[in-house]
């Protein structure tokens, strides 16, 4: 099987050619920026094979970005977002649920941080 051509490192501004996505003077830099966002490990533990097994029951339920439906907009699910965060006590239940697509999932978090910004001041 031939060799898939080198195309170009996706770290902003590299001009250099690789097979992944990053080439190997930026992977390190790559992986340490998005360790930065990365959940909490104790917050990671609450992610196993229980959580996909709800997850995929969830989508099966709600196919569709619920945000995106009350604008009459139909938008397939992407992430199964939880209403209450696990850091802040949520839990797995269906009632904590809500099926989104990446652009409302954005806003949602938007939103948070926007909020949590101005209790802080």
């Amino acid at each position: 099987m031939p060799m898939k051509p080198a195309k170009p490192c996706k770290f902003p501004g590299c001009p250099n050619l690789t097979h992944d996505t990053y080439c190997d003077e930026h992977k390190t830099v790559a992986r340490k920026r998005y360790e930065k966002y990365e959940r909490d490990p104790a917050i990671n533990k609450r992610y196993g094979r229980a959580w996909k097994k709800v997850r995929a029951r969830y989508i099966a339920a709600h196919p569709l970005c619920e945000m995106c439906l009350k604008e009459g907009r139909f938008t397939p699910v992407e992430i199964v977002h939880h209403i209450k965060e696990l850091s802040d006590g949520g839990t797995h239940d269906e009632s904590n649920l809500m099926s989104v697509c990446k652009s409302c999932h954005s806003k949602i978090h938007m939103t948070r941080r926007n909020t949590k910004d101005k209790t802080i001041m």
